[in-house]
């Protein structure tokens, strides 16, 4: 993606610029009950004529059911091919409404302005859409890249402690995979006074560049699913249960277990996965998982990753570095869940 199309700071100035050189025929904004009360009333008045279409909060919302409430307000409004979709929230605005766009009419433009840490780090970043299918995390999607993404960390202060949890384990991810100094510089920090916009620009960079070497993950941008093997998993299973957590906390619990997995299967030395572990438990709460592994271990059947009959992971080798395509067993993935039980 070029650097051009992220555009960090005060949201105000931006917007006016962006739509002083670019006409559409119709716009629209996508929103749900949270961003439409919080974050909204801050770009309202800098935004041409649009309209709103609202759907629910959450990620038992990313499906298709939503999908289609979204295309037939799309339809309602005669959006056309010149029309522009803006998505104002977190990953599942993001992911779906980029979705309802590209596939809209055969695609439509879309700017992403991210208000979670989540996505302001990750989400928004690098073309990534879907939705959920069937229980499984992002089982239907493509790759398309927003017009443009805004990233203004003021929305961050809308946000309950949990969100900001959850969106603090890409960051932690970004620097375990390919910035071991970035991770030591957050292990020797309190994150809650972390200079957010640092730290956001940051972790955007180390996932702009990976994505910019490999934008349809072929190789390298692989490793960035590091934690989300098992983290998926997991957090399939609890929007099964009707109960579920947050991305970043499945994330987290899938990296401990994939640390554990980098431990025991790719050299990384059994310190570094005592600091991993120790940092995380500081960070996040341990969540209970259910008594048999088997009903995590079976999601990962239908990982985006496997060849064939094949699970492939992500494992780090050391802090700083990770290596993609490494073959794991059902019966190792267990193990690893049960590391998590008892760290």
């Amino acid at each position: 993606m070029p650097t051009s199309n992220i555009i960090f700071g005060d949201l105000s100035d931006n917007l006016k610029t962006i739509f002083e050189n670019a006409i559409y025929s119709k716009m629209a904004v996508l929103v749900d009950e949270n961003t439409l009360t919080h974050c909204y009333p801050r770009i309202q008045t800098h935004l041409p004529e649009h309209q709103l279409i609202e759907i629910k909060s959450g990620e038992t919302n990313k499906n298709i059911n939503t999908c289609e409430a979204i295309w037939t307000a799309m339809s309602d409004l005669q959006l056309d091919r010149s029309s522009l979709l803006i998505n104002l929230g977190g990953g599942v605005i993001g992911d779906m409404g980029g979705f309802c766009a590209a596939t809209f009419k055969r695609g439509i433009d879309f700017i992403n302005i991210p208000t979670t840490l989540l996505a302001q780090v990750d989400a928004s970043i690098g073309g990534k859409l879907g939705i959920d299918f069937l229980g499984y995390k992002n089982h239907i999607g493509l790759f398309q890249e927003p017009r443009f993404i805004y990233i203004d960390e003021n929305f961050l202060e809308t946000l309950p402690d949990e969100q900001m949890r959850s969106g603090f384990a890409e960051v932690i991810k970004h620097g375990l995979i390919y910035d071991d100094e970035s991770f030591y510089y957050l292990t020797s920090a309190n994150w809650e006074d972390l200079n957010w916009r640092s730290i956001i620009k940051q972790s955007i960079g180390v996932k702009q560049e990976i994505v910019e070497k490999d934008p349809l993950e072929k190789g390298l941008r692989k490793i960035l699913n590091f934690g989300h093997t098992l983290g998926h998993a997991i957090e399939s299973f609890f929007l099964s249960t009707g109960r579920p957590i947050l991305h970043g906390e499945a994330v987290a619990m899938g990296m401990i277990c994939e640390s554990y997995l980098s431990m025991k299967r790719n050299g990384l030395d059994p310190s570094s996965l005592d600091m991993i572990c120790n940092y995380m438990g500081n960070v996040f709460k341990p969540i209970g998982l259910p008594d048999r592994n088997e009903e995590i271990v079976e999601r990962l059947k239908q990982d985006k990753k496997n060849t064939g009959n094949t699970i492939q992971c992500t494992l780090l080798s050391a802090i700083g570095k990770a290596d993609y395509n490494v073959t794991i067993s059902l019966e190792e993935a267990s193990e690893s869940i049960d590391f998590y039980k008892g760290f």
